[in-house]
């Protein structure tokens, strides 16, 4: 379940990369491989793998800051 707090920006994370981050996002959600996105999309795997995994690093950040405020509490 993504609570609405949670949602990554993906404007920033589009014109850093010039993409739409926001379909990349969608299809990982339908269940594409990385290779079918990058075809589909036009993108290099290298840039996709940056995505990825600055997404992933975003979550994590949420998820520790929800963690530690719901500890202080």
């Amino acid at each position: 379940m993504v609570r609405k707090q949670d949602k990554i920006d993906d404007k920033p994370l589009s014109k850093k990369y010039r993409t739409n981050v926001k379909r990349i996002i969608a299809a990982w959600k339908k269940g594409y491989s990385d290779m079918e996105i990058s075809k589909l999309l036009g993108l290099d795997m290298f840039t996709l793998q940056q995505i990825k995994t600055e997404i992933e690093l975003t979550h994590r950040r949420l998820r520790m800051e929800r963690k530690r405020k719901s500890l202080a509490q």
